[in-house]
């Protein structure tokens, strides 16, 4: 932004030379000195900041006629004569209506965000106060392929403080320490979903992935999920081939498949390390910790023991009789009991610290998991830990974090990607690539649609296929899609209850598709900036089958329990099985006992007719939704809710 002011005040000294002649060297009497000049501009400044004011997202009516020193009825009259909104005193306005009013008055609205608070500064640490730190690993990998036997294995070989056994996993983390006192801190986190969740919060605490694969199985749909992580959370990864005492043991056989998934081994010319082990024996382990630790010196770990004390909440849980607890692997600094700390939307002071066998500490250093009471509520996964030296100023952080937090929740929407957004996007020039997650019923399809997307690139910008698998749309494929800003796409399979919550809780777009070449004109018009309006479907509810009734003359009767929303009489009806549609069509009957219903609620048991279909089964889920027409707006900012909002009302 071009300093108006200062454009001037240059101009005027120019004239002012000009007049004086280009011989002349001193200066006229009735020029301004450059100190006249800076002075000038520091009172213009002055003036300027006394109609400035500083505001965050969200303040009520009441707090800005106070900084703007106004009644509050002249705001509220102007909004309503002016901008159309009916507000009250107390009613708290967002930013871009505190700035129309703000500037109708005189005044001008500078944004503030308060959540980002002075308590989680980064600040840049020396190299000379940098000490090297542990390496912190994730293991992950497909089930029954031998994580917990691995894991179990190092605690009972190589236990802190050398105690045999006796190690409380419910800490979610712990530490062991190897000979020469070289120390390794693991995450036990469960599954894909805590390491994508932290991901999606923006916790990157991770430095290694350990894959465990089972040396007489294949790279599972777990493992190629557990490489999409590794991959984008951009971590090195190495690979730990298990089981291989077993006589079906084929770990060449492993070694090929992981190459068909961008795993290249060192073998074979690539950089990722390899380990062939045998968790229950303990062949080999001694060399998957020593590659850890090859790998954390590549890394070069460092931090600042003595430093300002921040962290990760690794998981939190609120304990019957000590209250509310949180799990911190501390990053920076040395964490010592009676520091007060600001924790997500929470602050507390440190009461008690805790190890992972539940024994109490008095300090926990840089990459070391700790147990800490003193919480005043319950954090998420994935929160900032940072200790403050004001109790006071720390609680008004959290209550205002706390304010902003229930504000964001009622007015915005903390939205994944979409189609219209990325094609607004794309048409404003701020965005290059299109991620894409793709699950499909079988694995052709699936590499089929990810091939054809991929082709759909041009110079100026790109499709990116994050992850694609097979199988059900699942809660951990939303998360992904969260962490990593990209849309699911499923082919012939639909997202079960569990993810169909969590896309609508964390506004991921999921959109599903029986015919390849649909998909990829919808991805296309997306690129070219040119979507149609399109039809979206609502699910009204979904019933499961728990008994089958053959009726003469009318077909099979499914005696069904509404698990979730309504079952409507007039909706459409989809049949799925395992997560697969294997029927499209309508409703036949809809029954309570003997009587025929227009809907049948959550938790009440009915009888369903499908219309020409009688192969149902036990245990196949049946959804009711109906189609919407939906209009698709790029002009406005809020285009994709908007529409979505008005199918609804429809």
């Amino acid at each position: 932004m071009v300093d108006q002011d200062a454009v001037q005040a240059n101009i005027l000294r120019t004239l002012q030379g000009m007049k004086g002649g280009a011989g002349r060297k001193g200066r006229r009497a009735d020029e301004p000195s450059f100190r006249d000049v800076q002075a000038g501009r520091l009172a213009e400044e002055r003036e300027k900041e006394k109609t400035r004011i500083r505001v965050n997202e969200f303040i009520s009516v009441s707090e800005l006629a106070s900084a703007m020193k106004v009644p509050a009825t002249q705001i509220v009259q102007f909004a309503f004569k002016e901008l159309g909104l009916m507000v009250t005193v107390n009613q708290r306005l967002d930013f871009d209506q505190i700035e129309l009013i703000a500037s109708a008055f005189g005044f001008e609205a500078v944004r503030e965000d308060e959540y980002a608070a002075q308590a989680e500064e980064t600040i840049e640490e020396s190299p000379e106060l940098l000490a090297p730190r542990p390496p912190v690993v994730t293991i992950m990998g497909h089930v029954d392929h031998g994580k917990t036997s691995l894991l179990d294995y190092i605690r009972k070989a190589n236990v802190v403080a050398g105690e045999a056994g006796g190690i409380t996993q419910h800490i979610g983390a712990y530490h062991v320490t190897l000979p020469g006192d070289r120390k390794i801190t693991f995450l036990d986190t469960p599954g894909h979903q805590a390491f994508t969740a932290m991901r999606a919060r923006g916790a990157q605490v991770t430095d290694i992935v350990v894959l465990v694969v089972a040396a007489d199985d294949q790279v599972m749909p777990q493992t190629i999920e557990a490489i999409s992580h590794a991959k984008n959370a951009g971590v090195p990864m190495i690979v730990a081939i298990n089981k291989i005492d077993l006589p079906s043991a084929n770990v060449q056989k492993v070694k090929q498949d992981l190459l068909q998934h961008n795993v290249v081994l060192e073998e074979f010319g690539g950089n990722t390390l390899a380990a062939e082990i045998s968790a229950k024996k303990g062949t080999g382990v001694d060399t998957l910790l020593e590659q850890i630790l090859l790998q954390a010196e590549i890394l070069d770990l460092k931090a600042n023991p003595d430093g300002k004390i921040q962290g990760t909440v690794l998981e939190a849980t609120l304990d019957p009789g000590k209250g509310p607890l949180a799990t911190i692997l501390v990053q920076k600094g040395t964490l010592h009991g009676g520091d007060n700390f600001i924790c997500g939307k929470f602050s507390g002071r440190v009461r008690a610290l805790y190890d992972e066998r539940g024994k109490t500490v008095k300090e926990a250093g840089p990459s070391i998991p700790v147990q800490i009471l003193g919480f005043e509520g319950v954090p998420a996964a994935g929160d900032t830990f940072a200790v403050v030296t004001d109790a006071v100023e720390a609680r008004e952080i959290a209550q205002k974090r706390q304010r902003l937090e229930r504000e964001a929740q009622n007015r915005r929407t903390a939205r994944g990607g979409t189609l219209e957004d990325f094609s607004r996007a794309l048409k404003e020039g701020e965005v290059s690539t299109l991620r894409i997650i793709i699950k499909a019923d079988q694995g052709g399809p699936a590499e089929a649609l990810a091939d054809a997307l991929a082709q759909l690139g041009t110079g100026e910008v790109r499709v990116d296929v994050v992850h694609r698998g097979v199988g059900a749309i699942t809660e951990s494929d939303i998360l992904l899609a969260k962490a990593s800003g990209a849309i699911v796409l499923g082919f012939h399979v639909r997202p079960d209850s569990n993810a169909r919550a969590a896309a609508e809780r964390e506004q991921v777009d999921v959109r599903t598709y029986r015919i390849i070449y649909e998909a990829v004109e919808d991805v296309r018009n997306a690129l070219e900036g040119l979507l149609k309006p399109e039809e979206r479907e609502t699910v009204l509810g979904e019933a499961e089958v728990l008994q089958l009734f053959k009726v003469s003359k009318v077909g099979t009767i499914a005696g069904c329990s509404v698990r979730t929303g309504i079952i409507q009489r007039t909706a459409r009806a989809r049949v799925t099985r395992d997560g697969v549609t294997v029927y499209t069509g309508s409703l036949s009957s809809l029954k309570r006992f003997k009587d025929d219903v227009r809907e049948v609620r959550e938790g009440l048991e009915c009888g369903i007719g499908i219309e020409n279909f009688n192969d149902l089964k036990v245990g196949d889920r049946i959804e009711s939704y109906r189609m919407e027409e939906v209009k698709r707006t790029l002009s406005a900012s809020a285009a994709g809710s908007a529409g979505a909002g008005a199918g609804a009302a429809s």
